[in-house]
C-alpha cells in the first residue's frame, strides 16, 4: 500500500465533516475512535478500504470534489455558545438545527453576536485557524463612555494583554460610543481586554466581517449558505494557506 493512499487518523475524520481536526485528537485520546474494530496505535494511518468508527458508529468518506460539504454564515444571537458540545445549554448546532453536521469555523463570545461560519468540511477549518496570513475580522463595537481620538489611535497602535501587545489594526469611529475594528488576530476576548485596558467598557460587539463574507441583513438567528462566488474566493484566498500544522 503506497504512502500517497494513506491519511492520517484525524486528517480522515475532519475531512470526512465529523469534527475539526483538533476535535478528532482528543477522539482518538479518549480512545473512542476504531480502525477495522481495533483501537489505534499513535500514528496509525487510514488506508482505502478501512472502516473508521467513532463511538462505535462508522463515520464515511465523502466526495473528492468536496460537492456534498456545506459551508453556512450564520448571524450569532447573544447568549448562543460556540460549542458542538450537544450538552451544552444554548450550543450553537441545536440552535441552527441543521440535517447535516455542521461545525464552527473559530468563536465568538457568548455575549457577543455576528458573523460566524459553519462547515462540514474540516480540512477547511484548519486552514483558516492555523492559516500564519491571519485575515480580517471586522467589529463594530459600542462602549459604556464617548470614544476619543485617544482612545482610537492607541487601540490602534497596540495594547498589552494577555503578556503580548496586540498588533496594529485599523480603527474607525462611527459615532459618540461607536467604532469599527479590523483585527488580523483572535486572541481570547480580545477586543473587550484591550478596551478594559484602556478604561472601557464594550456593552455591545458584533462581527459583521470575515474576510471578503459579509454579514448583510441577516438578521440574528438567521443563517444563509455561502454564494459560489464567496466559497471560490475563499478557496483562492486559502491556497496560500499552506502552513497548516499536520
Amino acid at each position: 500500500m503506497s504512502a500517497e493512499n494513506t491519511k492520517r487518523l484525524n486528517k480522515y475524520i475532519s475531512d470526512t465533516g465529523f469534527c475539526s481536526r483538533r476535535e478528532a485528537d482528543k477522539l482518538i485520546e479518549q480512545q473512542r475512535v476504531t480502525i477495522n474494530d481495533k483501537k489505534p496505535e499513535l500514528g496509525t494511518k487510514v488506508a482505502p478500504g478501512d472502516t473508521v468508527k467513532v463511538d462505535g458508529k462508522r463515520i464515511g468518506t465523502v466526495a473528492r470534489d468536496k460537492s456534498d460539504r456545506v459551508y453556512i454564515v450564520y448571524n450569532k444571537p447573544i447568549g448562543i455558545t460556540c460549542t458542538t458540545e450537544r450538552h451544552v445549554k444554548g450550543n450553537i448546532v441545536d440552535a441552527i438545527g441543521h440535517k447535516q453536521r455542521i461545525f464552527p469555523i473559530g468563536r465568538l463570545d457568548k455575549p457577543s453576536e455576528g458573523l460566524i461560519l459553519l462547515t462540514s468540511d474540516g480540512d477547511i477549518v484548519n486552514k483558516i485557524l492555523r492559516a500564519e496570513n491571519a485575515h480580517d475580522k471586522e467589529y463594530e463595537v459600542t462602549v459604556n463612555q464617548p470614544v476619543s481620538e485617544r482612545f482610537l489611535q492607541k487601540m490602534a497602535k497596540g495594547v498589552p494583554i494577555l503578556g503580548t501587545v496586540t498588533k496594529p489594526c485599523q480603527v474607525f469611529p462611527r459615532g459618540k460610543f461607536k467604532f469599527n475594528i479590523i483585527l488580523t488576530q483572535g486572541l481570547n476576548r480580545q477586543i473587550r481586554r484591550m478596551c478594559e485596558f484602556l478604561g472601557y467598557e464594550v456593552t455591545k460587539l458584533k462581527r459583521t466581517r470575515i474576510m471578503h463574507i459579509e454579514l448583510g441583513k441577516l438578521k440574528p438567528g438567521q443563517w444563509r449558505n455561502l454564494t459560489e462566488a464567496e466559497l471560490k474566493t475563499l478557496n483562492q484566498a486559502l491556497k496560500g494557506s499552506r502552513k497548516t500544522a499536520s
